[in-house]
């Protein structure tokens, strides 16, 4: 049994749900800008994204980190130079993770800081980092 190749399918799969978590929060939060406070909308977009990060986000980014660098173990990748710049896009996708979650917590707080128009910036960028993330996994440039 190759290890490696269920690994990478864990990978892959922890993948696709931290990604449509990534994609899914900021939308989340644009409408949440926009809801006034107190309003039952206002808290039902609380329970969503609470559940959202905690349930499905969360676990999701704790697999793809371990199920990734077991697979770059067992396929003998961490000398590949690729690797290091997946790794270091791969971390700025984690940054941007706490990022939500921070916001999470202001909204969770009633705490309006940011618009729906920042929001709807902030969704665009784990579409970018993913796409330079594919791109180096996939091309190997380097």
């Amino acid at each position: 049994m190759d290890f490696g190749l269920w690994f990478k399918a864990l990978h892959i799969i922890s993948i696709i749900a931290w990604m449509a978590g990534l994609l899914y929060l900021p939308r989340l939060y644009v409408y949440h800008a926009g809801a006034k406070t107190g309003s039952e909308l206002s808290e039902t977009l609380k329970v969503m994204e609470r559940r959202l990060l905690r349930f499905i986000m969360n676990p999701a980014m704790i697999a793809a980190w371990i199920f990734g660098l077991l697979t770059a173990y067992f396929q003998g990748q961490f000398s590949d130079a690729w690797l290091h710049g997946k790794l270091l896009f791969v971390v700025a996708l984690s940054v941007v993770h706490m990022m939500l979650a921070r916001y999470r917590r202001e909204f969770e707080a009633d705490q309006r800081q940011r618009s729906a128009k920042f929001f709807r910036v902030i969704n665009e960028v784990p579409t970018v980092l993913m796409i330079v993330i594919v791109f180096l996994v996939v091309l190997k440039p380097f």
